[in-house]
């Protein structure tokens, strides 16, 4: 007797499967801003960013800087979107609720295509293991990114182009041109997949071959000019990240395509969440323009497994893996689906996801109700200058800036500070935020708080 029998019709499998996942990360994404996980770097600096917009302003965030447009860090004015309903509901839950539903939308046509290619079994695998990938598991966590929109864009993106459908792939895949710069590479990778399979078709080649010339374009425009224009210092402040920081040669560039070990991890689960057969379909030669930044880039933070960084990645390598299922024997493909199935399994208790079954993350510490209290002394609309985590409590009713940015005029009505805040080395050092609390107290600052690593100052 079978305990659980997939749903017959496609369309309720996918989306009973999305709703399950986006309920799930939002569970976790607000659980964790609750308990004051997340930070000004990103949820933050999108908040301030989302606000502007909503007030029909430029997108301005103090978080980065006195007067810093947000276009000239990196090109993602799609996040606009998100304005009228931050309008209707101001916060951050907001956008982490919204992170939420984007990629849990990334279900919807990886199940529907694998139903098509091996009925409700594989569906039922398929979106279970979109949803509970590593790659989006960990995003949908962290905070707020604009990737959130690039994630079910790819999904419906590939699933089209899978199906050879190629007007629906370039149409689901040209709105990635204004969620990132990076991203226009993937739409020339998209079109020149789109060139090679109608080759020998009518109307030929020529429209893939043009949408990879506008994707090429695009990135090659909002780098050189469209982001420079924005930027403060009138550049591409990643090109540094790039060439680590002088003018590498084209062998020292190979070498660090593989190493250090850490990006050997990053392509094992890559192809492990595709059950390795999926390195078979074309559609994985997808990943190589995000895999090619990442892996040549010089800052460590992009080799690795532990951001969001690649849940871009996860709709394209299980795209590849049911693209591959439509051409191998039933035994290969079962082998494929269960390593796939393992990956997802294995490293559900390593990111967030598993703490909506703990208890402890539910609970409310004597110190977060004590934090909570803090902020809440701090009035509505006012100025201050905050540590990493303690900011992104307050960019939805304050002009929240780093506490380790030298004030401007007179200064921040209110300075507050987590000792303990284990992500102050980045974006702030600490050297740097003790420095500033011993400004900020020769200027007059006084100490309403000095309590549990608590420290609340207030301008005279």
């Amino acid at each position: 007797m079978r305990l659980f029998r997939p749903p017959r019709r496609p369309a309720v499998l996918a989306w009973g499967l999305a709703a399950g996942f986006a309920a799930l990360y939002t569970c976790v994404a607000v659980n964790r801003y609750r308990r004051g996980l997340s930070k000004a770097y990103d949820l933050g600096i999108f908040e301030q960013a989302i606000r502007a917009y909503t007030h029909g302003q430029a997108p301005i965030v103090p978080l980065k800087g006195p007067g810093y447009h947000l276009l000239g860090d990196h090109f993602h004015p799609l996040i606009a979107v998100l304005a009228p309903v931050y309008r209707l509901f101001p916060g951050a839950v907001t956008l982490l609720v919204a992170q939420a539903l984007l990629m849990a939308l990334a279900v919807v046509p990886l199940t529907r295509w694998a139903y098509e290619a091996g009925g409700p079994r594989v569906a039922l695998v398929i979106g279970c293991v979109t949803g509970a990938s590593w790659g989006i598991v960990r995003a949908a966590s962290d905070d707020f990114h604009e990737i959130a929109f690039a994630v079910p864009l790819l999904a419906f993106a590939a699933a089209a182009l899978g199906r050879r459908r190629h007007l629906a792939a370039a149409l689901w895949s040209l709105p990635l041109l204004l969620v990132k710069e990076d991203l226009g590479l993937t739409v020339a990778a998209f079109g020149l997949l789109i060139a090679r399979q109608a080759r020998r078709g009518r109307p030929g080649p020529l429209p893939g071959l043009v949408l990879a010339g506008v994707g090429l374009a695009a990135t090659v425009l909002t780098v050189t000019v469209v982001l420079p224009s924005f930027n403060p210092h009138g550049g591409f402040d990643y090109w540094q990240q790039l060439d680590g920081g002088g003018r590498p040669s084209p062998w020292s560039l190979a070498a660090r395509i593989g190493w250090p070990p850490i990006k050997w991890l990053l392509l094992f689960l890559l192809a492990a969440t595709a059950g390795f057969l999926g390195l078979r379909s074309p559609l994985v030669l997808l990943c190589v323009p995000t895999l090619g930044w990442r892996l040549l880039s010089a800052n460590p933070h992009y080799w690795g497994v532990s951001y969001h960084y690649s849940a871009v990645l996860m709709p394209l390598v299980l795209a590849a893996l049911v693209d591959a299922l439509t051409r191998t024997d039933p035994r290969r493909a079962r082998r494929a689906l269960a390593v796939s199935a393992l990956v997802a399994a294995v490293t559900v208790p390593v990111y967030p996801l598993h703490e909506v079954v703990m208890p402890e993350a539910w609970r409310t510490s004597p110190r977060l109700a004590y934090t909570r209290a803090l902020l809440g002394s701090i009035p509505d609309g006012a100025t201050v200058a905050a540590s990493n985590r303690l900011a992104a409590q307050l960019t939805g009713r304050a002009t929240v800036t780093l506490v380790c940015q030298a004030p401007t005029g007179p200064g921040p009505e209110w300075v507050v500070v987590d000792r303990t805040d284990p992500s102050v080395q980045a974006p702030c050092a600490t050297a740097d935020t003790a420095r500033m609390l011993v400004e900020y107290e020769q200027r007059g600052y006084r100490r309403v708080v000095d309590q549990d690593s608590l420290l609340l100052l207030r301008r005279p």
